[in-house]
C-alpha cells in the first residue's frame, strides 16, 4: 500500500468497509458519457482501443477504491473525461484510462505494449512517476522528498520533449485530483496545492490551455490560501445580482453597437476568475474594491479585420482608459495566444474589460496546444503537431538547464523561478522586429541571454532606441534594443547576477562561471582530498569506489563524482566531509576483527583514558580527544549537537566551534585554515549538556495568524524564542528570522518538519552563518 502523503489523491486502499453518504457516479454512467463525448468529435467511428482500455483498467483496479471511498476505476475515467473535452485523440484517451496501471497494479509494460502498442504505453510511462530512485540514509524526509519531485518532474519534462501529450494527461491527472482534493490530510492538500500552482498550473499557461489553467488555479488558491478564497467569494456574492444584471446590461448594448456596424459576432460576458483578481491585489497591493476591471466582455468574430473593425466601434461609442490597450493579435504571447484587449468606461462610470478575437483564436486560448492536435495521419499512420514549435521553447530551454545542471535544488529553484504566475511581461523588439519576451524589471543583459548565450557572454554594452543605455537599464513596453558585442569580451561578471530578472539570464551566467572554472576546480577537489586524508592518515584511494562516489554524490544531491570535487574545488563543501564520509561507508562494510591482544590493549588503553580524561565535558565538546579545553560557539551558524562540527583556534579567546556547512568556514582563506582543529560531540545524552543556541529563517506568504501559529509549534514544545525578527517583500512574502534553544539536531529537524507543515509557509532554511 501506498504511503499516505502520495501525491495523487487516489493513493490506492482496498475496500474496508468504509461508509460513505455520498452517491458517487456508476462508472458506467460515466464511461457511457466518455464515448458520448468522443463520437461528437472524432472523425472515426472505431472506439474499439477505448473500449479495450476501459476494460482493461476495471480489471486491473479491480476492488481498490480512492480516500473518497469511490470505486478508483472513477479516476481515470474522469480523467479520460477531461481529455475528451479537450477533442484529444484515442491514444490520448486510452492512455489517459490506463494512466495508473503500471504504477498501482500489477500489469507491466510488456503487456500494456502488446496490448495496445508502443505509443500508448510511451504515453502512460511519461505520466507515470519514478517509484524509487537511491536516497542517502542521511537525508532528512524534506530532501527526500525534494529529490524524488525533481527527479520525477526531470523526467516528465523529458517524456514531454518526446510526445507533448504526455503533459496534457497528467494535467488532466492534476485536475481531478484537485477537484477531489478535499478528501486529503490538510498537510498534503498545501503540498499538492502549492506544487500545483507553482508547477501545473504555469505549464497549463505556457501551452496555452486556460480551459485547464483557470481552474487550477482557484482551486489551487482555494487551499492555499483559504481565507482570502472564501473573502473574495463571499464579497463577489454580496453584490452578484447586481453584477449580474450590470454584465447582461452591457452584453447588450456591445451586441446591439456591434450589430449596427454590421459585424456578426459572438458576445458574451463573465466576472474575472478569482485567482486573477487574487493576483491583480497581491501585485498591485489592493482591496476588492480598488480593482476596477473585475468584469471581462468577449467578442468573437470570423476574421482579423473584423476583429480590427469591431475594437473601432468599441473606441468610438466607450471612452478607453489610457495604457490599457494590447494588441496580442499583431504581438502573440509566448503561448501564441491571439487577441485584442481593451479597457473601458461604462456609462455608468464602471470600468469593463473587452477581449476581441477570432473563433480560431478562441479555440486556441481554450484548449491551447491541444486543439491544434491533427486527426491527419501521415503514411506511416503518426499524428503530429504542425506549428506548435514556438509554444515550446520554454520546453527545450527547460531540458537544457536538465542537462547543464546535476544539483536538484538549484533546479528546482530555477524552475519555480520560471513558472512564476505572478511575474509580469515587458515585450521588446531586436533590431530586425523580433519580439522578446521578457520579465517585468528586466535589463539588456536578459535582452541578450534570451538571443543566444554566446551575445550574452560577449556584450559589451547596449543600444535602446538608437542611444546607448547601461547595463542595468530597465527595459520598456516597445524598446528596440540592439546588443553590442565583442570577440575580445572576457565574458560575464559576478555582478550581472543581481541585475538580471530572467531565470534563463541566471542560469547561462552561472553556467558560464562553473564550465570555465571547473577542470581547475575538479584537479583543485582532487587534491585537496588527498591532502586531507594524508594529514589525517588515511589511505583515501584505497578506501573510494564507484559505489561510495554514487553514495555520496546522491547524499550531496549532485549529479555526479566529479561535481562534488569540483564543489570540493570552488568551496561549496568541505574536503573533511567527503573525506570522513568516505572513511565512514568504508568502515561500515569493513567491519575490523580484534585479535585477543588488541582487545586487551584496548581496554587498557579506555581505562587510562578515563584516569586521563573528566567524567564528562561541561562544554559537550571534545577538541582532539580532550574534554573541557575552553570552547565558544560561534553565533554564525548556532551548532547543535547532531551537528558535524570543527573548532577553530582564536586569538586569546580560547577555542570557536562551526559548523563544517558554515559559510564563514567554508570561505576561510587558505592561510587561516591552519587554525582548524578536529572537534567532536561527546558522545552521550544531549540532556546532559543543557541546551544550545539556533536560528532559523522561515518563509512565507504573509496572512494574518502566522506569527502566531508558527510561535504555537515553540509554545507546544515548551521552547522559548530569544529573538524574533520580521519583514515583508513588496511580494507578500514575509521572511521570519527566530531565535531560540534546543537540546540538539534531532528537536531542531523536528521543530523545522512542523513549522513547514503550517499553511502558506514557502521554505525554512537554517542560518548557515556569513
Amino acid at each position: 500500500m501506498r504511503d499516505e502523503d502520495e501525491i495523487r489523491d487516489g493513493a490506492v486502499t482496498e475496500h474496508s468497509g468504509i461508509n460513505i453518504s455520498q452517491d458517487f457516479v456508476s462508472p458506467v454512467v460515466l464511461y457511457g458519457s466518455l464515448i458520448t463525448c468522443v463520437k461528437k468529435y472524432h472523425p472515426s467511428d472505431d472506439i474499439s482501443m477505448i473500449e479495450k482500455a476501459y476494460q482493461l483498467a476495471c480489471e486491473a483496479h479491480g476492488s481498490q477504491t480512492r480516500k473518497s471511498g469511490e470505486p478508483y476505476i472513477i479516476h481515470p475515467l474522469n480523467v479520460a473525461m477531461i481529455l475528451a473535452e479537450l477533442e484529444m485523440d484515442k491514444e490520448t484517451i486510452a492512455a489517459g484510462l490506463l494512466h495508473d496501471v503500471l504504477e498501482d497494479t500489477a500489469i507491466t509494460d510488456v503487456q500494456l505494449r502488446n496490448e495496445f502498442g508502443q505509443e500508448v504505453l510511451s504515453l502512460v510511462d511519461g505520466v507515470t512517476k519514478l517509484e524509487q530512485i537511491p536516497l542517502s540514509r542521511d537525508m532528512s524526509q524534506t530532501e527526500a522528498k525534494l529529490e524524488m519531485q525533481a527527479e520525477n518532474l526531470r523526467k516528465m519534462f523529458l517524456a514531454m520533449a518526446r510526445d507533448i501529450r504526455v503533459i496534457i494527461i497528467k494535467l488532466a491527472d492534476r485536475l481531478h485530483n484537485m477537484r477531489t482534493l478535499k478528501y486529503q490530510s490538510p498537510e498534503s492538500q498545501q503540498r499538492i496545492a502549492r506544487e500545483t500552482l507553482d508547477i501545473y498550473c504555469p505549464i497549463a499557461q505556457r501551452l496555452g490551455i486556460s480551459k485547464i489553467k483557470v481552474e487550477l488555479d482557484d482551486l489551487a488558491l482555494k487551499y492555499l490560501e483559504p481565507e482570502a478564497y472564501h473573502e473574495l467569494a463571499e464579497s463577489i456574492a454580496v453584490r452578484r445580482e447586481e453584477r449580474e444584471a450590470y454584465i447582461e446590461g452591457i452584453v447588450s448594448e456591445v451586441s446591439e453597437h456591434v450589430r449596427t456596424a454590421g459585424i456578426k459576432a459572438q458576445v458574451s460576458g463573465r466576472v474575472k476568475h478569482f485567482f486573477s483578481i487574487y493576483k491583480k491585489m497581491k501585485n498591485q497591493n489592493k482591496t476588492l474594491d480598488q480593482i476596477y476591471d473585475l468584469f471581462a466582455v468577449r467578442i468573437i468574430v470570423n476574421t482579423v479585420m473584423e476583429c480590427y473593425a469591431t475594437l473601432g466601434v468599441m473606441h468610438e461609442h466607450y471612452t478607453p482608459i489610457p495604457g490599457r490597450f494590447k494588441d496580442y493579435i499583431a504581438m502573440p504571447k509566448e503561448n501564441m495566444y491571439q487577441s485584442l484587449h481593451t479597457t473601458l468606461i461604462g456609462k455608468s462610470g464602471q470600468p469593463f474589460e473587452v477581449q476581441i478575437r477570432t473563433f480560431e483564436m478562441h479555440k486556441a486560448a481554450e484548449y491551447g496546444i491541444a486543439a491544434h492536435w491533427k486527426y491527419k495521419e501521415d503514411s506511416a499512420g503518426v499524428q503530429s503537431l504542425h506549428g506548435e514549435e514556438e509554444k515550446l521553447t520554454w520546453l527545450r530551454q527547460i531540458l537544457e538547464w536538465q542537462q547543464d545542471m546535476s544539483d536538484n535544488r538549484e533546479f528546482m529553484e530555477l524552475l519555480k523561478d520560471d513558472l512564476d504566475l505572478f511575474a509580469d511581461s515587458v515585450y521588446c523588439f531586436t533590431p530586425t522586429g523580433e519580439i522578446k519576451n521578457l520579465p517585468m524589471g528586466s535589463c539588456p543583459i536578459d535582452f541578450a541571454y534570451a538571443i543566444h548565450s554566446a551575445v550574452g557572454n560577449r556584450m559589451v554594452g547596449a543600444r535602446v532606441n538608437g542611444r546607448m543605455v547601461p547595463i542595468d537599464y530597465q527595459l520598456r513596453n516597445g524598446d528596440r534594443v540592439e546588443i553590442v558585442t565583442s570577440q575580445n569580451a572576457k565574458g560575464p561578471s559576478h555582478d550581472w547576477l543581481s541585475i538580471v530578472k530572467s531565470t534563463q539570464a541566471k542560469n547561462k551566467i552561472n553556467q558560464w562561471f562553473k564550465n570555465e572554472s571547473r577542470e581547475d576546480n575538479i584537479t583543485k577537489g582532487k587534491e585537496m582530498l588527498a591532502a586531507y586524508a594524508k594529514g589525517k592518515g588515511i589511505n583515501f584511494a584505497e578506501m573510494l569506489t564507484p559505489a561510495y562516489q554514487q553514495e555520496i554524490w546522491r547524499k550531496y544531491c549532485y549529479r555526479d563524482w566529479e561535481s562534488i570535487l569540483a564543489a570540493v574545488g570552488r568551496g561549496a563543501l568541505k574536503e573533511g566531509q567527503i573525506v570522513n564520509k568516505v572513511r565512514e561507508l568504508y568502515d561500515r562494510d569493513h567491519p575490523r576483527i580484534l585479535s585477543n591482544d588488541e582487545v586487551l590493549a584496548s581496554i587498557a588503553e579506555q581505562n587510562a583514558q578515563l584516569m586521563r580524561t573528566p567524567a564528562k565535558s561541561r562544554s559537550g565538546i571534545i577538541v582532539r580527544g580532550i574534554a573541557d579545553l575552553s570552547v565558544r560557539f560561534s553565533k554564525c551558524c548556532s551548532p547543535v549537537p547532531g551537528d558535524e562540527i570543527v573548532g577553530f583556534v582564536t586569538r586569546g579567546r580560547g577555542i570557536s566551534v562551526h559548523r563544517t556547512d558554515c559559510i564563514n568556514i567554508i570561505n576561510l582563506p587558505e592561510m587561516e585554515r591552519e587554525r582548524l582543529i578536529d572537534a567532536q560531540w561527546q558522545m552521550e545524552d544531549d540532556t546532559t549538556v543543557g541546551t544550545f543556541g539556533a536560528s532559523i529563517k522561515v518563509f512565507a506568504n504573509d496572512r494574518p495568524g502566522l506569527l502566531a501559529d508558527i510561535s504555537k509549534v515553540f509554545t507546544e514544545k515548551n521552547i522559548s524564542i530569544l529573538a524574533l525578527t520580521t519583514r515583508t517583500n513588496k511580494q507578500g512574502v514575509a521572511t521570519l528570522e527566530i531565535s531560540f534553544e534546543v537540546h540538539g539536531r534531532e528537536e531542531l529537524e523536528k521543530i523545522g518538519e512542523k513549522i513547514r507543515q503550517i499553511p502558506s509557509v514557502l521554505d525554512l532554511e537554517r542560518n548557515a552563518g556569513g
